[in-house]
């Protein structure tokens, strides 16, 4: 290790590392290389900063960065890298191995946009009705309900697991406090919202 900080290893030696390789520190904590210089490269930390030092041995692993995705992960908090957070033990079930980075399908091989996606909020499916596989934004300042319109979309679609055709849900928190992630997660598992939701957690810490 050169250099480190704000997240990113500077590393010497690794002349042959490929672009989204993981490496591994000597204290396991793991890294995605994402620059790749004459002399150097450069990794993203999965792991803090402060335990990471200058001269520190890293190693690669061969492998591409990955997560395993299959029905397991339903009901589960997992870590960007799909380990589970939860306490519940290893995910369970036949998980297919997707990288992290990976060329979205052209428009021609995507199926078309026809069917809605019922949010339950009667203002947003009067106005502004939004379709399966459709991307939607949501934006506003803090304590604007943003959150709360993510969580009662996830809940409405109770209805539509019940009759068999599940609209699988991906709650992905980046920055939130473990504690706020933890309530949300009790709010859908009181709900009956977890058997087809999974919760992606990137604490602030």
């Amino acid at each position: 290790v050169l250099q480190v900080g704000d997240g990113i290893a500077r590393i010497y030696g690794l002349s042959n590392a490929e672009s989204n390789e993981l490496l591994e520190f000597e204290n396991g904590i793991e890294a995605i290389v994402l620059n790749l210089e004459e002399d150097n490269i450069g990794a993203v930390l999965l792991g803090p900063t402060e335990e990471i030092n200058e001269g520190d041995i890293v190693k690669r692993t061969g492998r591409i960065a990955s997560i395993g995705v299959g029905e397991g992960l339903l009901g589960r908090v997992i870590s960007p890298t799909g380990q589970p957070l939860d306490g519940k033990g290893p995910v369970e079930g036949k998980l297919y191995i997707m990288p992290f980075e990976r060329k979205a399908p052209g428009v021609i091989f995507r199926q078309p946009v026809k069917q809605p996606l019922q949010t339950g909020i009667k203002a947003i499916d009067a106005m502004i009705p939004i379709g399966r596989g459709q991307r939607e934004l949501i934006i506003g300042d803090r304590q604007t309900g943003k959150t709360a319109i993510a969580i009662d979309t996830i809940i409405n679609q109770r209805s539509n697991y019940e009759k068999g055709k599940p609209v699988y849900c991906v709650y992905v928190a980046v920055g939130q406090k473990g504690s706020t992630v933890a309530n949300i997660a009790k709010i859908l598992e009181e709900h009956g919202a977890m058997k087809y939701t999974v919760i992606v957690l990137a604490t602030a810490s």
